[in-house]
Order: structure tokens, then sequence, then C-alpha cells
């Protein structure tokens, strides 16, 4: 576990950055906030915690220190609060999690966490399921607009199906979903969707590394958590009982017992000619209790009113929250800190709030939200685009961070997926004055794109981007940035090891940070409106506004 060392690294590390172009932003405390916010006091900031109300206070007192006037819901007097209540259920497990899967006649016990992952269920107070038939259902696709069905019609009322994760062309590259990119349809969250629509007691995502984009480590800490919803009127509508993860050996001895080829089945899966197959001897049983209670999670809102167009406003955003208190590591450590995800984040979309608050004052409002829940399912910023506390049509854009700045300096930049707007336009001509150039998502096969708080502006048509720091960096090149990305996804990534460092390069924060500063300032200050481009699925969504830009 890591312990607050203040001031003095941070200082050694300040005096050594040195940039070419004149810095926005104080790195210090980027640093500084970074360090606090993903120390054990914070106790993993995990929405509706302790953990939470020191974070949401800390974020205020820093906004209000920098200049920034409240922007959140609005009070009985007119006036406005820091903060967005956001309404969410969350279930957690109550006691043991039963699994057993019966194969061939035999009847195995499997570990919550080891084998499988399964997810506090949305529906109900327990959760039993005794010897369901079990079905595979291939990457479980509906999309009739490519001509794909995976279902042909099985009945999957009363059934747990296997689905594979990722889409159909993951593993060849080419086909009708675009090549390597992930769409929608490769998301898990897709694939939970699909089971509810479908009327399946649930599915269970076949866990392979490559396809997913993160080992199994990634998988249990973040599914045998607390799981977190917004309220909705009808659960069963968005869920189905039973979700949850189960490990490929599993998976490929399920199978093996109704004589069935894993690998083989998987190539089928990758033609629009695969059908769904039942695994016959094949059973599968669960049974746990759930405490489910309803809770108020809070984004933090402040804002820099605009001089000369204050009703249009230009978002950043960051999600402050990370997965709190769970299981331990292999040393014991049970506090996932959640310092590069996303603290980082978090503390540069203070420090541009300082930016911005001490420079002239911008032509439109600039508003700074830090959302929670992200981890939990994007849920704050599905709030908030669900019920804006302004406009959405005159909000301007959406400059989204998630984990920025300590590879050190970086000749190139990117953002979660590669956005068909005119925003992302926008940044990579800014990254160019910096002499800096645009690297498309390096793993576009991980479906980022779907993962950062942007997405749920996006499918409300806002123009979103989600910035990430480049992988060029200038003391290693692209090697050492490959190098450093996969030893944190393997290592760091949702895990308790994703700890505050002192030993970062502050350059990468001090160079990410005015590049972001610059684009929102090009933004603030002029009439440019980002639109989505001829072709982009949220663009319809988008135009149906335009008139109310001017």
């Amino acid at each position: 576990m890591q312990k607050l060392l203040l001031s003095a690294a941070v200082s050694v590390l300040v005096a050594t950055s040195a940039l070419a172009a004149p810095s926005a932003v104080d790195v210090g405390r980027i640093m500084t906030d970074t360090q606090v916010l993903s120390s054990d006091a914070y106790e993993g900031r995990a929405p509706a915690s302790e953990g939470e109300k020191k974070t949401v206070a800390y974020l205020i007192e820093q906004m209000k220190a920098a200049g920034l006037q409240p922007a959140g819901d609005k009070q009985t007097d007119g006036s406005r609060a820091w903060t967005q209540d956001v309404p969410l259920v969350r279930s957690a497990t109550k006691g043991p999690v039963a699994v057993s899967v019966t194969m061939g006649g035999e009847t195995r016990t499997w570990t919550q966490g080891e084998e499988i992952a399964i997810r506090a269920t949305m529906i109900g107070e327990r959760l039993t399921v005794k010897d369901a038939p079990v079905v595979f259902v291939g990457y479980g696709v509906s999309a009739p607009e490519r001509k794909w069905d995976d279902f042909k019609g099985m009945d999957l009322k009363g059934k747990v199906a296997l689905v594979l994760v990722n889409d159909p062309d993951f593993e060849t590259g080419e086909g009708d979903f675009g090549g390597k990119a992930m769409t929608y349809y490769g998301r898990w969250t897709y694939k939970f969707e699909e089971a509810a629509r479908r009327g399946a007691i649930g599915f269970l995502v076949i866990h392979e590394t490559a396809p997913a984009s993160y080992g199994w480590a990634t998988v249990k800490n973040s599914n045998t958590n607390e799981i977190f919803d917004v309220i909705r009127k009808d659960p069963s509508t968005d869920h189905a009982p039973l979700e949850g993860w189960v490990q490929r050996d599993q998976a490929v001895a399920m199978l093996a017992a109704a004589g069935l080829d894993f690998e083989a089945l998987k190539k089928q899966a990758q033609t629009r000619a695969f059908k769904p197959v039942e695994l016959k001897g094949v059973t599968f049983s669960t049974d746990y209790a759930v405490d489910a209670q309803k809770v108020v999670s809070k984004n933090v809102v402040g804002a820099l009113p605009g001089s000369k167009h204050p009703e249009e406003r230009v978002f950043y955003t960051a999600h402050w929250d990370h997965l709190g208190v769970g299981q331990p590591d292999a040393k014991g450590d049970t506090i996932y800190n959640g310092a590069l995800d996303n603290a980082s984040g978090t503390a540069m979309l203070l420090e541009l709030g300082r930016a911005f608050a001490k420079g002239p004052k911008p032509q439109r409002t600039v508003v700074f939200m830090a959302v929670t829940a992200e981890e939990k399912g994007l849920l704050g910023s599905e709030y908030y685009a669900s019920s804006p506390l302004y406009p959405l049509a005159t909000t301007v854009g959406v400059i989204n961070m998630d984990g920025v700045g300590p590879s050190g300096l970086a000749k190139d930049f990117t953002t979660s997926g590669n956005a068909p707007l005119t925003l992302q336009d926008e940044l990579i001509a800014v990254g160019k004055t910096h002499d800096r150039y645009y690297s498309p998502d390096p793993r576009p096969e991980a479906g980022s794109f779907f993962r950062s708080d942007h997405f749920p502006f996006a499918k409300v048509g806002v123009p979103a981007i989600s910035f990430g720091g480049g992988q060029d960096l200038v003391q290693g090149g692209k090697a050492a940035g490959m190098a450093r990305r996969t030893a944190y996804t393997a290592n760091q990534y949702h895990q308790p090891a994703d700890e505050f460092d002192p030993n970062w390069d502050p350059k990468g924060f001090e160079a990410d940070g005015t590049l972001l500063f610059d684009l929102g300032q090009k933004l603030a200050n002029s009439r440019v409106w980002p639109e989505w481009k001829v072709g982009a699925e949220f663009k319809a969504e988008r135009d149906k506004t335009k008139a109310q830009r001017k």
C-alpha cells in the first residue's frame, strides 16, 4: 500500500521538466492532486462510500479555490450546487456464491473469482438457477443492418448462454464488422443487454485475454465487486438475472463434455452461417443472496461563465471514481487506488480549471465536470446525458480525460477510438502547433470508444472525444511506449498496484495539459461548432438541433 510522499519528490521532478513551449498548467499541482486522490486515505474512491465523501469534498474545495462557480443541480433559490445528484442502485453479493456445473453426469463446483466471475444480480434479492440448460451462441450478435443473426430463432428462455467477447472480425481482422476495430456489438455490455432482450436466464462471456483486451484479474476485480446501475422502472428490460464471465478453460471443458470443439465452433461463429448449439448433458446452477440499496452518488460540476456566449458550453470531463476496497492481491493489498485510472485525469481536470480561471475570461462558458461511477458502466456521464443540467444542443463539445501523463514526453497523442468528428480534427490541428502528431487508437480492437465517459454524450449526438497520451516517447520511442502500456494493462489496470509513483516523469502531464488547455481555448473563444462527419452513426441525432446553434 502506498504512503503519502508529497512535495519533495514532486518538486525535484518538476525542476527537471523543460518544454519548448510555455506550460499552461502547473505540473506540481497535477502530481499533488493525483497523489492525494489515489492515497489509501481515499479508499479507492468507490461511489457511495466514505471514499466518495472525501473525494467530493476535495474536488469542491479545489474548484472553489480555483475561482470556479458551482454549476450543478439548481437549488430552490435559483442558485447552483457544486454537485449533480446521480441516483443509483447498488447491488452486492451477500454471503457465499454457490456455482456448480453438471457435465456428463458429473457435478463440478466452481469458485467465484477463480473459474467464474458472476456479477451481483440486478433482478431481485436472490438469484437461484437450478440445472439450467447451456447454449453456445457464438458472438451473440443480432445486427440486421449487417444481415447477421447469431440466434437463428433459438428460444433462450430458461437457458444460460455462453458467448464470445469482441466481434466476429477480431480473429481474422476482416469481415462485416470493420476488421480489428471493435464495434459496439463486441462490447460485453452489449452481450448482457442482448441477454435481457432474448429473455435468457443470462449470458456468461468467455474470457480470452486478447479479444477482451485485459487479463482475468481485471475481470475478477471488476465483476465480483459491488455492481451499480442507474435506477430503472423495470430492471429486467436492461438486465438478465445472470451476468458474468467464465474462464476460457472452463468453457472449453463444458463444450468438450457435450462432444463439441471450442476452436471449431469459434471459426463457425465468424460466419453468417453459424447456428447456436445446445450443450447436451451440460447444466448450470448458482445460488446467492444480494443486498440491493438505493444510493445517491455525485457528479461534481464547476464552471467559468463565458463573457460573450455564456449559454454555449465547452465541457471537460474526467471520472473521479475507482473500484474502492476489494479482494486482496498477492501482497494482501485490498485498496484499489486508481492512480492512473483516473486520479490523473481528475487532477488534470482540476488544473485546467485553475488555468482557465487565472486567464482572460473565455467567450463561451467552460464547464469542468468530475463524473461518478465510470467504473460501474459510465453511469455518471450516462445520467448526465439523460438528465442534462444544460441544453445538449448548445453544448459545443466534450473533452474527456482518462489516464494521462505519467509515461513522459511523447511525440504523439491519441484518442479512444477513431471518432468521425471534426472535434478530433481540431485536436489534431492544435497538436501540430505543439509539434506533436496524432496516432490512431493503437488498440481499436479493445473498443475504447465505448469505454470512456465521452460515449454517453456521443450517443445523444454531442461531439465528444476522450484524449489519450502518446506512445512514441521522446525517451525510447514507440517500443518503450508500447512496453509501458502492455505492462500497465497486465500488472496494474484495475488492480491494487495502480498506485502513485513519485518517479513518474512530469513532462507528459505538462505537455498533455497544455495541449488540452489550448484546444479548450480554441473552442471557447471561437464560433466553431464541431460536427459529426457524413456517415457517422450519431450525426442524425445532432442534426435534429442544428437550428439552435448559430
